[in-house]
């Protein structure tokens, strides 16, 4: 579970008590666990034609690991999403935890845009290839962007990080413009949402977790694309990383 993210780091693990360094170790263990249960379940539905019940086992691993690291997670705005059926949820990207929470906790059934390199882990890359998720080759993106419209009309909501990379130190960073113009192009809402302060439990480099803490995920107001063009989606990124910075708290 080595994390390569972008940008240095603001939590120390040198900081860390003893006991910290047992509980993330063991926390650390213990996801790998239910990874390697969970994944091969998520597969198996996968493989058979089944991608429906990988939302209930994700929402379960994220659950899993967000609690053993005994991490709480605070969300404002639930009421944004009310009456969407789908939507193009646009955010921040801190750490793995931005995953495990939004699997966890934001309703409905969510699939995520995933780097390609992610199909090379073995199950799991497996899993999400065959259960909706969207990985994206940048030599085909224009095969993956209609996986996408195709996904989102079976239901799912797609989640985005827009700045392209995993940045965990405490600022917010340019947003490309890939989620806009999905959201364009498959006519749906668009959510931003600001996550805050997930960077700390797994920093650049760091072989376990940081357990305990707080991350905070602010949901925003929906912004229409009916009518927009591939042409306003350089506006629609501008928008959209303006919602996010406004929500985004910079943690101590």
């Amino acid at each position: 579970m080595a994390n390569d993210a972008q940008a240095s780091a603001y939590a120390s693990a040198s900081a860390r008590s003893p006991l910290k360094l047992v509980w993330g170790a063991f926390a650390t263990l213990l996801s790998v666990v239910y990874t390697a249960i969970l994944a091969p379940m998520a597969a198996l539905c996968g493989m058979l034609g089944y991608p429906a019940p990988v939302t209930q086992i994700a929402r379960l691993w994220g659950w899993l690991i967000i609690r053993t690291c005994g991490i709480r997670v605070e969300i404002e705005g639930f009421e944004n999403l009310a009456n969407l059926r789908t939507y193009i949820l646009v955010s921040n990207h801190q750490s793995f935890f931005d995953i495990f929470a939004i699997a966890a906790f934001m309703p409905g059934a969510i699939r995520f845009v995933a780097k390609k390199e992610l199909r090379k882990i073995p199950v799991l890359g497996y899993a999400m290839n065959k259960s909706c998720y969207i990985m994206i080759d940048r030599q085909a993106g224009g095969k993956e962007i209609r996986r996408a419209i195709e996904v989102t009309r079976m239901g799912y909501s797609i989640c985005i990080f827009a700045e392209g990379h995993r940045f965990n130190d405490n600022r917010l960073h340019e947003f490309e413009d890939g989620a806009a113009w999905l959201a364009i192009l498959a006519k749906q809402p668009v959510v931003p949402m600001a996550i805050s302060g997930s960077g700390r439990f797994f920093p650049r480099r760091a072989k376990i977790v940081v357990p305990g803490g707080t991350m905070r995920m602010r949901i925003g107001q929906p912004i229409a694309t009916a009518g927009l063009r591939s042409a306003n989606r350089t506006a629609l990124t501008h928008q959209l990383e303006e919602s996010v910075r406004a929500m985004f708290t910079e943690e101590a």
